[in-house]
């Protein structure tokens, strides 16, 4: 992007972004599509969350208290049909993405009421969600052949699904068409005075305008030379990726979202995504699977869907969702030095809000309003400087 410095002169932005997960992946996109010279690093770290996240976009019958998440939540699946526009005009039309609908399944019919009264709500300033319908239990079977019986549901027809790898890889390859360099390695910041001036990468140093870090559950590490303690803490999820030997067109069935803190998604060709778990007490990184945490993912998948039991396994997802203090996300310029932009904490909601919060991470960093008001989401809240 051309600006114009203090003495008049056309000069190039340069940004730095650290991190390659759905968040930095989009915040380099909407940077590079801007003109802006783009540099994007990553580790390639084991359990980074995007790669593991189930990829659930419907977050309106959510019932978190908390509306600067919701607020949140909201914008990102709003923002959702317009990436996905402008990434498939670019020729990207692999990206994971499919409007899918949503089902919202209890054996509890008054809850299943008490769910569409939710969503008519929330319908009146988000118009995104669509119809809502209630179904008894044979036209909720009919929409997802594999559940058990007894479930009565809410179809949402604005949910959505995404494969969090497939979104990643699309907007990095048209950042890249518009000039955004990719490489790997450990970042360190570097900076002059206060202020953050670039990014050092094994020997080699790395200048430039802004930089914006977006490392999740890795956030901490690279703030802590600085004299800044960031309170990025995670939670260990293992995710289930099964083959069903039902023969069936999987592709448009709609994303299960049961009582309790499972789900259950279908995409082509047969596959089915069951899980997670919610691991809390997590020694160190450890990426293992675990029996423990597949039993789990298991009894409550195969109560959700019987006819799983008989499906191949496919693979094993590990991940590690960053949360930042009161389960909410922050993001914005890091008080204190200057030339530093961060986002982190988006939790099990990292696809819903991530290509959103990238966008205005984006902004921020060459100098733009952002489309929302971010004091809610001020990162001085999860942070400790000397």
């Amino acid at each position: 992007m051309l600006v114009r410095n203090k003495k008049g002169m056309l000069i190039l932005k340069k940004v730095i972004v650290i991190g390659a997960g759905i968040l930095g992946a989009s915040t380099a996109y909407h940077l590079a599509k801007t003109g802006v010279e783009v540099l994007l690093i990553d580790r390639k770290d084991a359990g980074q969350a995007t790669d593991a996240a189930a990829g659930i976009i419907c977050p309106w019958l959510s019932q978190r208290r908390n509306q600067d998440w919701y607020q949140l939540a909201k914008a990102g699946a709003r923002y959702y049909p317009e990436l996905i526009a402008g990434l498939e005009l670019e020729g990207e039309t692999d990206t994971g993405y499919a409007q899918t609908g949503a089902l919202s399944i209890h054996t509890d019919i008054d809850k299943i009421q008490k769910m569409a009264e939710r969503a008519m709500l929330r319908r009146q300033d988000a118009p995104e969600i669509g119809t809502i319908t209630c179904l008894g239990e044979t036209e909720t079977r009919e929409r997802f052949p594999l559940l058990g019986e007894g479930y009565h549901s809410v179809y949402i027809s604005g949910g959505a699904r995404v494969d969090g790898r497939a979104l990643r890889d699309a907007l990095i390859r048209s950042a890249q068409r518009h000039g955004a360099r990719l490489i790997e390695g450990d970042a360190r910041l570097v900076s002059e005075a206060e202020r953050i001036i670039g990014a050092k990468v094994n020997t080699e140093n790395y200048i430039a305008d802004s930089v914006v870090v977006c490392t999740g559950a890795w956030g901490n590490e690279l703030m802590k030379p600085l004299g800044i303690h960031f309170k990025v803490h995670y939670q260990k999820a293992q995710i289930m990726h099964l083959r069903t030997a039902r023969e069936a067109d999987t592709g448009g069935w709609p994303v299960i979202m049961p009582p309790s803190d499972q789900y259950l998604l279908a995409f082509e060709a047969q596959k089915m995504v069951i899980g997670a778990t919610h691991e809390n007490d997590v020694d160190g990184y450890d990426t293992r699977i675990t029996a423990g945490g597949m039993q789990e993912v298991l009894n409550k998948g195969l109560e959700l869907a019987p006819e799983l039991a008989i499906s191949t396994l496919d693979e094993v997802r590990v991940g590690f969702r960053p949360f930042t203090p009161g389960f909410l996300p922050v993001l914005g310029h890091v008080p204190g030095r200057p030339g530093l932009i961060t986002a982190n904490g988006l939790g099990a909601s990292g696809l819903t809000m991530g290509p959103y919060i990238g966008s205005q991470l984006a902004k921020l960093a060459i100098g733009m309003e952002p489309d929302i008001n971010i004091e809610a989401y001020d990162v001085s809240k999860a942070m400790e400087i000397e």
